[in-house]
C-alpha cells in the first residue's frame, strides 16, 4: 500500500500495536506524527523508525483538548494537511464490576473514548476542508462480545464502535472515511503481564488457538487507511482469530 506524500497521525505510538502501525505506514512512505504520553519511549520509538519519510513526536495527553487542538494546528501548519488519523491510545484498569471503583471507570472511558473523540473532532475539521481523509479507530473484541473483569474497557470500546459508525455517516459526503479495527488477544506488553490462567482462558476462546501479532492489527489498519479502502466506511473489522461471532 502506497502512502507516499501522506501525513499520518498515530496516537499511543510509543510501543506495542501503535508503534507497529506507525512502522507499517512508514514502510508505505507516510510521514509520521507520533503521539503518546510516554515521552522517553516516544523518542525511542521515533529513533527506531529509520526508514520513515519523516517523524515528528508530540508528548500529548489525548484527553487534554487544548493540547490536542494546539498539536493538530501545528501539524497542519507544518505539513499542510493530515491524511490519516489512527486513534490507538488506550489503557486498561481491569477488575470485576463489584470491585471496580469510579476512578478506574473514569480513567478508561476518558482515555479510550474521550481521547478518540477529541482527536477525531480536531483532525476531521481539516479533513473536511481538504475534502478527504482516513480515520481508523482501535476498538476491541471486548467491545463486541464483552469480557469479565473489563466492564470499563468493554464499555469504552463499544463506545468507539458506535462513535465510528456515527462519524462515518457524518463525514462520508466529504470523502472522509471512518472505520475501526477490533483486535482480539494480541501478543503485546499489555497481555504478557497476564497470569498463565488468564492466558489459557483467552486462548481457549480463540478458534485459531493462538494469539495474534501486532503486525496482524497493523496490516488491517493500513488497509483501511489506504486508497484501496476508499469505498469502505463505518465498518468494524475484527482481527481476533475468530473470537467475535
Amino acid at each position: 500500500m502506497n502512502f507516499e506524500g501522506k501525513t499520518a497521525v498515530v496516537t499511543g505510538a510509543a510501543r506495542g500495536i501503535g508503534l507497529e502501525i506507525a512502522r507499517t505506514l512508514a514502510e508505505g512512505g507516510a510521514a509520521l506524527v507520533l503521539v503518546d504520553v510516554l515521552e522517553d519511549e516516544l523518542q525511542a520509538a521515533a529513533a527506531s523508525l529509520e526508514g520513515a519519510a519523516s517523524v515528528r513526536t508530540f508528548a500529548v495527553d489525548v484527553t487534554d483538548e487544548p493540547a490536542v487542538e494546539t498539536m493538530i494546528d501545528e501539524v497542519v501548519e507544518e505539513a499542510g494537511r493530515i491524511d490519516i488519523l489512527v486513534n490507538n491510545a488506550g489503557v486498561t484498569r481491569d477488575d470485576l464490576l463489584l470491585r471496580m471503583d469510579a476512578d478506574e471507570w473514569d480513567l478508561v472511558l476518558r482515555v479510550n473514548l474521550k481521547g478518540t473523540f477529541l482527536m477525531t473532532k480536531h483532525v476531521s475539521r481539516y479533513m473536511v476542508r481538504q475534502k478527504g481523509g482516513r480515520i481508523v479507530n482501535l476498538a476491541s473484541v471486548s467491545g463486541l462480545v464483552g469480557n469479565p473483569g473489563q466492564a470499563n474497557y468493554s464499555a469504552s470500546k463499544a463506545g468507539v464502535v458506535g462513535f465510528t459508525r456515527t462519524v462515518a455517516r457524518e463525514l462520508a459526503r466529504k470523502n472522509v472515511t471512518c472505520n475501526a479495527v477490533a483486535p482480539g488477544f494480541i501478543d503485546t506488553e499489555m497481555t504478557r503481564v497476564l497470569s498463565d490462567k488468564a492466558k489459557e482462558g483467552a486462548l481457549s476462546a480463540i478458534p485459531m488457538k493462538r494469539m495474534g501479532e501486532a503486525a496482524d492489527v497493523a496490516r488491517a489498519v493500513a488497509f483501511l487507511a489506504s486508497d484501496d479502502a476508499a469505498y469502505i466506511t463505518g465498518h468494524v473489522l475484527p482481527v481476533d482469530g475468530g473470537m467475535a461471532p
